[in-house]
């Protein structure tokens, strides 16, 4: 394309725009997404796109900036506790995993120089498509997740000793050719040095007399000048601009600027990150594919199987992970890395490559980064077909002793509620949870909390439920409440029963069989609507006498659909046309239409 910034602008967003919804639509992702619309629009596609690799230079400023963000969420306290997942398990992925691509190579013909390097090269995961994919699933933060973070940082690590590497192994002639040398990871350690001590003691001035500028844009300038200005110093001393950035954002975990710095970078590394995913999509040479397609897809294959299968073991020791937790460490880094290109490029200039094998090389780590969406999709489908089987817990024993004046049936958010208020009261209660995990959790906070369904006659009889004076039943799922309602109804037909309502018709069905039902949500809407009021300049006694009034018509308007809500004609009707009743509640509101005429017939004449 022989236009100018403008017109690749609009190209690539309009790729981004189709492309992206149409395979998140399918449940493949965005960053497949990316990666096929980079494809079509590269050399090697219909050539929108002559020359990628100033698209791929340009575009990793957004793995930069999401570095930097994800620096910001880890303090150094943090970091420090990660030492032996980022050592342990990550040190182990890496060279096992070297060590076993090293004597593929090998056996492919390679001396041994060249095998380490194409070893390690394809040891290297991509922590751009990784780390995007965890996000998008919200997995970043799970058991594998982590762990995988841990791999990849230490992997960005490994960067430093791999680089300098590769010229020592391509002899002398190669070092003058440009590449590094042992001298350089004195001044690599020089620049992590200035900018670890610098930005601890720089940054946060430089950003509090920012703050106090009270300009939003310089904020933003200072923000992306930091981010740029780490990677920089980081690149300038041979390492990868990454681990600057993410180094400046560990530096600002803790400071009180976190939160905003995250906010001003998000949409720029969002933008980038798409545009880095479209770049390595152009670097697939599909013409290199379709000469060779066999070897291709067995090197593919071959990479992606031996990460697997090293990841997998490595999750469970040293990662400590489970079986079903392994897998999806292995599907999520089993792919190669963006920074093979640089490592092969590097291994090409020090005369341990050549151009060919190193296309193929290259052509195998992007197809395997575009498998990697469909891999982990694959690996979450066979989890999905093999629920684990839990051990059946048997219900807790109650307590036989002591007679409490209150049973809470399920303990969510709307059960702790009633329950605080009666302890602050000092009214004994007793809970019974159907939710395990729930129960062990509130366990931790001295609720007498038990696990077992309320709706077993056994249980509640157990629970001193003969002298129980209130029930409460606050359980969300409406086939569950109606079930403890009815059980409770048999048993005691002369207590009190208070039950939470999702909405009318659960109402109904409850009323129905003698229970006291309480709509979820008419409280606290109506108290919101007061407060709205209040803000419009409404007088706050009028504001809570206008709720008030509200609260006892539509009560009342309940109570008059209570009457024919059993007609089987105006359940259909109000079942196929939910507008039709929210227009008749508007009326009745107004005192209109048939509703309206019931409801001032059931209030009290003035």
């Amino acid at each position: 394309m022989h236009g100018g910034g403008l017109e690749l602008a609009l190209v690539f967003l309009l790729a981004a725009v189709i492309a992206v919804p149409v395979f998140r639509r399918f449940g493949l992702g965005a960053v497949l997404g990316y990666l096929a619309a980079g494809v079509v629009l590269g050399p090697y596609g219909i050539r929108v796109i002559r020359d990628a690799e100033p698209v791929l230079a340009a575009s990793e400023i957004g793995v930069v900036m999401m570095l930097f963000v994800i620096g910001l969420e880890l303090s150094p306290a943090r970091l420090k506790v990660m030492r032996r997942p980022v050592f342990g398990a990550g040190g182990a992925q890496m060279l096992v995993s070297a060590v076993a691509l090293g004597l593929l190579a090998t056996l492919a013909g390679f001396g041994w120089r060249t095998a380490v390097v194409v070893g390690a090269g394809l040891a290297l995961s991509s922590t751009a498509v990784g780390l995007q994919l965890l996000s998008e699933r919200k997995t970043l933060t799970s058991e594998h997740g982590r762990l995988a973070f841990a791999i990849l940082l230490f992997q960005d690590l490994c960067a430093i000793p791999l680089l300098a590497a590769i010229p020592l192994l391509g002899k002398a002639a190669a070092v003058d050719a440009g590449g590094l040398g042992w001298d350089a990871v004195l001044k690599a350690v020089l620049a992590i040095g200035v900018l670890v001590v610098g930005g601890r003691v720089l940054l946060r001035h430089v950003f509090r007399m920012v703050a106090r500028s009270m300009m939003p844009e310089v904020f933003t300038g200072a923000a992306l000048l930091t981010v740029l200005g780490s990677a920089w110093l980081m690149q300038m001393a041979g390492l990868s601009a990454g681990l600057g950035a993410f180094l400046a954002g560990v530096l600002l975990a803790d400071s009180e600027f976190r939160h905003e710095l995250e906010a001003q970078i998000e949409p720029f590394k969002g933008l980038l990150l798409g545009l880095f995913f479209m770049a390595v999509g152009m670097n697939v040479d599909l013409k290199r594919v379709m000469a060779e397609p066999l070897l291709i897809e067995l090197m593919v294959l071959a990479l992606l199987t031996v990460k697997f299968a090293i990841l997998w073991a490595v999750g469970i020791r040293p990662g400590g992970l489970s079986g079903r937790e392994s897998l999806q460490l292995g599907a999520v880094l089993a792919v190669g890395g963006e920074f093979a290109f640089v490592v092969f490029s590097e291994a090409v200039r020090a005369g341990l490559l050549d151009d060919v094998m190193r296309d193929r090389l290259v052509a195998a780590v992007g197809v395997s980064m575009a498998l990697t969406p469909l891999l982990m999709i694959g690996v979450a489908r066979l989890l999905r077909g093999h629920p684990v089987a839990r051990p059946e817990r048997d219900y807790d024993p109650l307590p036989e002793d002591g007679h409490p004046q209150v049973l809470i049936a399920g303990f969510g958010r709307f059960g702790q509620i009633v329950a605080r208020l009666l302890v602050a009261q000092k009214v004994p209660f007793i809970a019974i949870e159907h939710s395990a995990d729930q129960v062990d959790f509130m366990r931790r906070f001295g609720n007498p909390l038990f696990y077992g369904d309320p709706a077993k006659p056994e249980l509640l009889r157990s629970a001193g439920a003969a002298h129980v004076r209130v029930f409460v039943v606050a359980i969300d799922d409406v086939e569950s409440s109606l079930r403890t309602v009815r059980v409770i109804r048999r048993m005691y037909p002369d207590a009190k029963v208070l039950a939470r309502a999702r909405d009318r018709r659960h109402a109904w069905a409850l009323m129905d069989l003698g229970a006291q039902a309480l709509r979820e949500m008419l409280l606290s809407s109506l108290k919101l609507g007061e407060d709205v009021l209040v803000a419009l300049g409404v007088p706050a006694d009028v504001a809570h006498e206008h709720a008030q009034r509200f609260l006892a018509l539509d009560q009342r308007l309940l109570n008059a659909q209570y009457l024919v809500h059993d007609d089987e004609a105006a359940v259909l009707q109000a079942s196929s046309d939910a507008r039709r009743e929210l227009e008749q509640l508007f009326d009745a509101d107004r005192g209109e239409g048939v509703l309206g005429g019931i409801t001032r017939e059931a209030a009290p004449r003035a």
